[in-house]
């Protein structure tokens, strides 16, 4: 049986791929942070599972790293934690170039330390962040790399040591440059979420207004549950190197909004440039109609912004044999907004009850 140590477990490629690898066959093993709040959502349903274990450990903290490594003794790591978020790391750089960049630096040290060089196989989620203000559209291998955020500068240094460590030391060392990659399991800062969860309480009667900031901001969307198997397939070559992992297919946040609102029963038709432009409702619930759902902030714009991102994963095709488009585009945005809308729904459900609740204790009709 194969052993695998994942950082980063708790989160969205962390819960796939933790699921992805027992499927495998593999013993998981996943690092977790202390911390007073415990943050387990994505992984509770494997807790208690036989090939399943949890360590506590920080990419801050390389002692606590290279002990896990030694008690573990992997035969891979993926290296998926991360302060992952571009707006966050203008708000927190020195923090992002501790954990995305010098992190990376932690974990290949602590492989060194455990001498498990020749044994063990390490992946490092690299990010289409890396490209920034583009020169080539689509973005392969070979693209020129130009950070235009503080998060990813941090990357590129995580992608740059992971290749030194391959060439310097002969170890097999890989980066995925992973594009944007959604589920019903991302954070709920991310845009995409922000976009599925308003798009659900809008139409349930939660929500007035979704405001957004760069509609025009271009992306290459794919499934990250279709993502983890591209991160497992880079292992399992014969040969270290770095890929591109993406769809190669582009879409706007216009038009993730505007396909979100139609699986949430809602037709949206956008009307003026930059920061006026509005999504009216012209197709859904009668007290919508005319309504603006959808409105630009300035408070959402970044102080630099990449706009124009479309990966290439032809080498991944070929070399490889994944498959990029198991989930389309618009499979993948019905499925979060259909899980969006259960949610909400549930909560309200919820909300209602706890309201009654109160309001029978304070008439005295339940005890």
């Amino acid at each position: 049986m194969k052993t695998a140590l994942i950082t980063g477990v708790t989160g969205q490629d962390g819960s796939y791929l933790s699921e992805f690898l027992i499927e495998k066959g593999y013993d998981v093993h996943g690092i977790i942070r202390r911390s007073s709040v415990d943050f387990r959502e994505r992984i509770a349903h494997l807790e208690g599972h036989p090939q399943f274990h949890l360590h506590y450990g920080d990419l801050g903290d390389s002692m606590s790293l290279v002990q896990v490594v030694f008690k573990v003794r992997p035969d891979e790591i993926y290296n998926l934690a991360a302060q992952s978020h571009v707006q966050v790391s203008f708000d927190s750089p020195e923090f992002t170039a501790d954990v995305d960049a010098t992190g990376v630096l932690r974990v290949l040290e602590a492989v060194r330390a455990c001498n498990l060089e020749k044994k063990c196989r390490i992946y490092q989620a690299s990010t289409s962040e890396l490209y920034g203000k583009v020169e080539a559209i689509p973005q392969n291998e070979n693209t020129p790399f130009l950070p235009y955020s503080p998060y990813a500068v941090a990357k590129l240094y995580g992608f740059w040591i992971t290749k030194e460590y391959r060439e310097a030391y002969n170890m097999f060392c890989c980066s995925g440059i992973l594009f944007n990659h959604e589920s019903e399991r991302r954070g709920e800062t991310f845009v995409t979420r922000k976009i599925t969860l308003a798009a659900a309480r809008i139409s349930l009667g939660y929500q007035d207004c979704l405001y957004l900031g760069n509609l025009d901001s271009k992306r290459d969307w794919g499934y990250a549950k279709d993502y983890v198997e591209c991160m497992w397939l880079i292992l399992q070559n014969s040969k270290a190197d770095d890929y591109v992992i993406a769809t190669g297919k582009q879409h706007s946040v216009r038009d993730f909004a505007q396909l979100a609102f139609h699986y949430a029963g809602i037709e949206l038709q956008f009307e003026g440039k930059g920061i006026d432009e509005k999504g009216i409702c012209v197709k859904g619930p009668e007290k919508l109609i005319g309504k603006t759902l959808v409105a630009v902030s300035k408070d959402f714009y970044r102080p630099t912004d990449v706009v124009n991102l479309c990966g290439d994963p032809s080498k991944a095709i070929k070399q490889l044999g994944w498959n990029p488009n198991k989930t389309s585009f618009e499979q993948l945005v019905k499925l979060m907004v259909e899980h969006d809308i259960a949610k909400v729904a549930s909560e309200g459900a919820a909300h209602k009850v706890k309201m009654n609740l109160e309001e029978y204790l304070e008439k005295g009709i339940v005890k």
